[in-house]
């Protein structure tokens, strides 16, 4: 189906579709090619219309901040769904509660919860994405989960039906979500605990200054490329297994960080995700374990 062909059947929407939309500026790691079609929501009503009447076999993945996603050389068929401005509100419900859209970026999240006095948000300063993705991959650092905060999450699944989901819906394990894969997270109800906000500033500034003293923070890149195995720290055995600086193309393991994969400008997609799986075959080659992907990777490889 060419793109015209696509975006001509697709239902009438408040927001915007865009066909051959490019995704690698949207992307941390600045590779990867088109969407088929871009959906741009102006609200959740917006989205729940367009998903009851989208025809069943239209492919559809959902993109938030891409701060840990891989988008593939040949691009994402069928639409791709990006939450914007009508997902970003962000509101203190009581003195412990926040209910965040799933656009929010996780450093406002915690901004919002230390201005408004509210413990337990300050590992958020660290994390370089957005609520949505911080609901789907249970996200943390720091001793901090998204799942030790949560109480409710709304979400849509394909057809455009609204579920509230508690705690034991998602299914949380480390960076892992149960929920179904097919339902988009539209925002989210948090709880955190008391605090004194000038308590809680200094915890987040001492969050970045970890973060800047540890990662390659300014590259263009993923964040932490493998999750950690169970009692294992992936760095530790990347480093072991040789790969820190390993490079294919224009794509490197991190000397500062090795479980970060960098893309120094002229990396093209294939280049990291190839990196990536030989990083996975010489660690399971000197140690036995096999690293898991933590990056998402979407879409396509070149033909």
């Amino acid at each position: 189906m060419s793109p015209s062909t696509l975006i001509d059947t697709l239902p009438a929407v408040r927001g915007r579709l865009e066909a051959e939309a490019p995704l690698a500026p949207l992307s941390w790691l600045r590779v990867g090619g088109p969407a088929e079609v871009l959906f741009t929501p102006a609200d959740e009503d917006d989205l729940a219309r367009f998903l009851a009447d989208l025809p069943e076999g239209v492919p559809l993945t959902i993109l938030g901040l891409a701060s840990n996603t891989l988008i593939r050389d040949g691009g994402v068929p069928g639409v791709v769904v990006r939450l914007g401005r009508g997902f970003g509100n962000i509101s203190v419900e009581d003195e412990c509660t926040i209910r965040a859209g799933a656009a929010v970026p996780d450093r406002n999240l915690a901004q919002a919860a230390a201005k408004a006095g509210i413990a337990g948000f300050a590992f958020y300063r660290g994390i370089p994405g957005c609520v949505g993705g911080a609901l789907r991959m249970n996200a943390g650092a720091h001793g901090g989960e998204t799942g030790d905060l949560l109480l409710e999450v709304a979400a849509l699944d394909r057809r455009g039906r609204r579920y509230v989901l508690g705690p034991g819906d998602m299914k949380y394990a480390y960076r892992h979500c149960g929920a179904p894969e097919d339902l988009i997270f539209t925002e989210a109800l948090l709880q955190g605990e008391p605090g004194n906000s000038a308590d809680i500033a200094a915890e987040m500034a001492k969050v970045m200054e970890v973060r800047e003293a540890s990662q390659p923070v300014r590259e263009r890149t993923g964040g932490s490329t493998f999750k950690n195995p169970p009692g294992h720290s992936a760095w530790k055995l990347i480093d072991a297994a040789g790969c820190r600086g390993l490079r294919v193309g224009g794509a490197y393991m991190s000397e500062k960080h090795c479980n970060f994969l960098i893309n120094d400008g002229e990396a093209s997609a294939g280049d990291i995700e190839e990196l990536g799986e030989l990083v996975r075959r010489r660690v399971k080659e000197a140690s036995g374990i096999e690293l898991n992907w933590e990056v998402r990777r979407i879409g396509i490889p070149k033909a």
